[in-house]
């Protein structure tokens, strides 16, 4: 082996800039709800459709570099939404982005008005049209307070006084 080559293993990091780069559930087909089981049967439909192995032999050149850079795409989708340790940080980093949006805040609702769950570590307050917002243990002890319904689009802002 020559001793002045390096070999570099080439491994996918997520980080901040390359992971919100692209909607990984749009390119699967998938939505954020959808179960392991649902995202891994888009991905094995879209690897199967685009697999350059599975492409006739009379595919047009150009047609063919398309789907090699989708099947590319959907196989860095499932690197990421797969897992579930990175799908859950890949979520967390769309939440944290659309709450940098100028959303509008239908109430400001105090902590102590919250109900703690001790089952799930978390703190819940009913929104008017049934659904509910969810506070983590961690996302409080983060101060992240602005909250989204999880049925409908009303958010609120949580006011911590302590």
């Amino acid at each position: 082996m020559d001793s002045n080559k390096t070999h570099v293993k080439s491994t996918y990091r997520m980080t901040s800039e390359n992971i919100l780069r692209k909607d990984w559930y749009e390119i699967l087909g998938a939505s954020p709800s959808d179960s392991l089981q649902e995202l891994r049967q888009h991905y094995q439909r879209l690897v199967l459709l685009y697999h350059p192995d599975k492409q006739s032999a009379d595919v047009p050149v150009g047609e063919l570099e398309e789907c090699v850079q989708r099947f590319i795409e959907v196989d860095q989708a499932w690197k990421i939404l797969g897992n579930e340790e990175t799908k859950r940080e890949y979520d967390l980093q769309r939440r944290d982005v659309a709450m940098t949006q100028n959303w509008p805040v239908d109430a400001q609702v105090p902590l102590e008005d919250m109900s703690w769950i001790e089952a799930d570590q978390c703190y819940t307050y009913d929104c008017r049209c049934g659904g509910e917002y969810v506070l983590s243990k961690e996302e409080a002890e983060e101060n992240e307070f602005l909250l989204c319904c999880d049925t409908c689009s009303l958010s609120i802002e949580i006011l911590n006084s302590g």
